[in-house]
């Protein structure tokens, strides 16, 4: 896209067509080239269009309002299903919990990306065969395979928001890469918005128990649930409607962390050396292991998508490239240790699920690391990082199906 900006620099509207094109693109790339074009008249000008913050909220139309509104309630009436349907609320949130918030995102997303009706059909019968399908496995708490495909139908969900927030191209590595970005807005804001809560909840508490009114369980079965079904549809629709609330916050958190998180990943490893902890026999360990493993791939993924975005500093993408070969060691010992467990004692529904993501986890963290050493030693833009990072998702949406689909029918109630 840059070649065409420079070549069509003049033509203000072949670059208003080009912008319409792809809004994200272009400001990614323009931004990359404003610096060399700066004094000339109509690059100032959509220098002026791009980077306009304005101060207040915007809080969208009223038909906005009213579709995030009603989005609201109906997270809320699926959140309390069990009081007012006379369910067990244990067994309805075990295997439901999902479809409190996710589908209503992807309404929303769809809503707002106008999809058409043939990908509305699609999505909402993945959907649909989610809810039937988790419902209709029996109910054996020590089964293994229904607490995977449990767990697994959430990250499920969570792909089926992706595929209506990319929208009508989902070839778009762009659009998979903003979602990630979105992700990790979506994480700052709801944590603003549940904090906001809380403060809340103990002022008013408080006021209430001074003139001796015992509102606590009325207020924690409804408001507190209420609040917490509403909260990421909230911030979804302040995100998106306000990006300039937290599009500074999100790469400084990401900066911030990842350092913090190289020393404490190398202090750590070295420490199991000394520990009686060892993940060959310890199953908890382990899953703890693993754990660990998800959330700094996450903080990796996240810190690139942000910084791809924002800038290319030399400290920032060497502490990326050392976290992802840190994150590789910590992978090639949980591997390891799972294949240990598998040879020693055989194969069980929960060690092949772990192993299978252990494995995508770490081919798609060599295909990183290797990217990033390109950036490092062949100075290569940090852009391609986050293509090999979009490039790749899909690969675990099919993993999820796979898990939450095909696991109870191969493994059975076990």
């Amino acid at each position: 896209m840059k070649s065409e900006i420079l070549a069509h620099l003049d033509d203000a509207t072949y670059l208003e067509k080009l912008y319409r094109t792809n809004k994200t693109s272009f400001k990614r790339d323009f931004s990359l080239l404003y610096p060399e074009l700066q004094g000339h008249s109509l690059a100032d000008a959509w220098n002026a269009r791009l980077h306009y913050e304005q101060d207040e909220i915007n809080w969208g139309s009223s038909r906005e309002l009213i579709g995030v509104l009603l989005l609201c309630l109906l997270a809320i009436l699926i959140a309390k299903l069990p009081v007012w349907a006379s369910l067990n609320p244990e067994l309805f949130y075990s295997r439901n919990i999902g479809f409190i918030v996710f589908p209503l995102l992807t309404a929303y997303f769809a809503w707002k990306n106008q999809l058409p009706l043939s990908k509305l059909l699609i999505i909402g019968g993945f959907t649909i065969a989610g809810v039937l399908f988790i419902n209709l496995l029996p109910n054996n708490p020590k089964s293994d395979t229904l607490v995977l495909s449990c767990l697994h139908l959430i990250l499920f969900l969570w792909s089926i928001v992706g595929v209506a927030f990319v929208g009508k191209d989902l070839k778009n590595e762009e659009r998979r890469l903003d979602y990630l970005r979105y992700n990790g807005d979506l994480i700052v804001m709801t944590t603003l918005i549940l904090l906001s809560g809380v403060i809340m909840t103990g002022i008013t508490l408080g006021l209430f128990s001074l003139i001796d009114f015992d509102i606590k369980n009325w207020y924690f079965e409804y408001v507190v649930v209420g609040g917490l079904a509403s909260a990421p549809i909230v911030g979804t629709y302040l995100t998106q409607s306000n990006p300039q609330l937290v599009s500074k916050v999100s790469p400084v958190i990401a900066r911030v962390f990842s350092p913090l998180v190289l020393v404490m990943l190398v202090i750590y490893l070295g420490a199991i050396v000394y520990s009686a902890k060892d993940p060959y026999k310890d199953r908890e360990f382990l899953l703890f292991f693993n754990a660990l493993l998800v959330g700094v791939m996450a903080i990796i993924f996240f810190s690139i998508a942000e910084s791809s975005k924002t800038s290319n500093s030399t400290a920032q993408i060497w502490i990326l490239f050392l976290l992802s070969v840190v994150t590789i060691v910590i992978n090639g010992i949980a591997l390891s240790a799972i294949l240990f467990r598998i040879s020693s004692w055989g194969i069980t529904p929960n060690r092949m699920a772990v192993l299978g993501g252990n494995i995508l986890i770490l081919i798609h963290l060599f295909l990183v690391t290797a990217q990033l050493y390109k950036v490092v030693f062949k100075r290569e833009t940090l852009t391609s990082v986050g293509k090999i990072i979009a490039f790749y998702l899909p690969v675990y949406s099919i993993w999820t199906i796979i898990v939450t689909f095909l696991f109870p029918v191969l493994f059975g109630n076990r």
